[in-house]
């Protein structure tokens, strides 16, 4: 599996707020979208997350997101170590994910660009 980078994720009250600030110190503007009724805007290395806190609660338990060349065989290698899969793959707005926990109770979630739902 090749992994292509890593996110942090970082749950915040004010979106508006923390976007700018983030722009500012990475120098790349945000690529926004919603799911499941959160606000997300990536920004260089940063998922910047806002919702309700009920959403927030279950997406502060994923250590990190992993950008992968592929989901599936993700998917395959991950279940060869003994991760459970906890739920994916599935299209998203900006490509395909799963989250998976790993063996030693990690949560995390891995992210392809390939097959992005428009």
């Amino acid at each position: 599996m090749e992994i292509l980078g890593t996110s942090l994720r970082v749950c915040v009250d004010d979106l508006e707020a923390a976007v700018g600030v983030y722009e500012r110190l990475t120098g790349v503007e945000a690529l926004r979208f919603e799911r499941a009724g959160v606000s997300v805007a990536a920004v260089g290395a940063f998922l910047l997350m806002s919702g309700p806190e009920s959403q927030l609660e279950v997406l502060r338990k994923v250590t990190a997101t992993i950008a992968v060349k592929d989901v599936d065989e993700a998917h395959a290698v991950l279940s060869e170590v003994g991760a459970q899969i906890i739920a994916g793959p599935l299209d998203t707005p900006v490509g395909r994910n799963l989250l998976a926990r790993h063996p030693d109770g990690s949560v995390f979630e891995y992210v392809d660009r390939g097959g992005a739902a428009g």
